[in-house]
């Protein structure tokens, strides 16, 4: 005879199991009149079915208003450095003066300013004696007449005692005044080295009650 298989639903918590059965099982639930049914098989072969259920567990669904939390990285972005230009400092070079009709005469009129002006825009340097250098006022009124052939002293307190001094002052002649030194170039006129931050140049006489000194070679 065939045996014909029948399910046998088991209620494990809240898990409905449909339980596939065979065998004698499935011969006493077809309701065959010829086989006695053999209750215990069906009763032992669903309580294995139970038992499995209950070990998958039952299955989990979420309450509609739960929440959830996903963890994400945090990126700690920095833009990249802005490029950092390198700016030459300007170089300073001799330069010749920008004409006026002043600074033209004297140039034209005197040798000694036509040296000087040479070295228009150099800087002021403490202690400097050459234009590769810079100058300091002395050094700058010893160094145009050391081109000439003229040996000056190197501080300015000096300059009071030597030379002639005199009250009409000509182009070339040296101004003296407490610790500076500058050579005139004409009325209300100088050309100098001034102090530090500033560069060699002509300009207005400021001096108050200067000596004037002559000196020949």
């Amino acid at each position: 005879m065939r045996a014909k298989t029948r399910a046998v639903a088991v209620s494990a918590g809240v898990a409905l199991v449909v339980v596939p059965l065979s065998g004698a099982a499935a011969v006493a639930i077809a309701g065959d009149t010829a086989t006695t049914p053999d209750v215990d098989a069906v009763a032992i072969q669903g309580a294995e079915f139970v038992d499995q259920v209950e070990q998958i567990g039952a299955p989990v669904a979420a309450d509609s208003e739960a929440g959830f939390t996903v963890e994400t990285p945090s990126l700690d972005v920095k833009p990249n450095p802005k490029p950092v230009v390198v700016r030459r400092a300007p170089t300073t070079s001799a330069r010749t003066v920008a004409n006026s009709a002043n600074v033209s005469q004297a140039i034209a009129g005197s040798s000694i300013i036509a040296e000087a002006s040479k070295y228009v825009g150099l800087p002021y340097a403490t202690g400097g004696t050459s234009p590769s250098t810079g100058f300091d006022c002395s050094g700058f009124v010893s160094y145009v007449y050391a081109q000439f052939g003229i040996s000056l002293p190197r501080t300015s307190g000096a300059y009071y005692n030597v030379g002639t001094r005199v009250s009409s002052p000509q182009p070339g002649d040296i101004i003296v005044s407490p610790g500076h030194l500058g050579i005139y170039a004409g009325p209300n006129l100088q050309i100098d080295s001034p102090r530090p931050g500033k560069t060699i140049q002509f300009r207005g006489i400021w001096q108050s009650n200067p000596v004037y000194v002559r000196v020949t070679g």
